[in-house]
């Protein structure tokens, strides 16, 4: 084997060890220090909802009215944190999708080391059902003791759980 192949083999080696040590250091940051986790405020009310009428209507049609008028009798309205770190939160159910997980520009940010960062979505069906999905998540998503492999309809008070947090539909 030539020098030069050798030296090169080296600093191969040497630059793959310091890639790792790099990783190494940032998922140790990140066990330690946390996610940051953001209040979300009433900025979300409407305009996420405005935009994707916008999308779905075109010129010189009016919008379709909000899915929240469209609610059958006996509906959830609301989805609530009912254990782990955000226990008592509450998020009006408006019809959009809710998203849960660790990452910061997710509806409901999960501080728990058992969530990945987009580990589970919360959405309406076209009857009225709210329907829960496991995003490919580590740990999984459980929905009355209950593995998900595939969407499943949330029964109203049906615990659905990720890793320490436990959320519910109620009226």
């Amino acid at each position: 084997m030539s020098e030069l192949t050798l030296t090169v083999m080296r600093l191969g080696f040497l630059a793959v060890l310091w890639l790792f040590v790099i990783v190494a250091v940032q998922v140790i940051r990140s066990d330690l220090f946390g996610t940051r986790v953001t209040q979300r405020g009433s900025r979300r009310g409407n305009a996420p909802d405005t935009r994707a009428q916008q999308q779905n209507t075109g010129a010189g049609r009016q919008a379709a009215p909000p899915q929240q008028q469209r609610q059958r009798r006996g509906a959830p309205t609301k989805l609530v944190v009912s254990e782990g770190s955000l226990t008592g939160t509450t998020v009006a159910l408006q019809g959009q999708t809710i998203t849960l997980g660790r990452a910061h520009d997710s509806t409901i940010v999960l501080d728990d080391d058992y969530a990945s960062s987009r580990h589970a979505r919360i959405y309406p069906d076209r009857d009225g059902n709210w329907i829960v999905e496991d995003l490919g998540s580590t740990n999984g998503t459980y929905l009355d003791r209950n593995r998900l492999t595939t969407p499943q309809p949330i029964p109203l008070g049906a615990p659905i759980r990720i890793g320490k947090t436990v959320i519910e539909l109620r009226k």
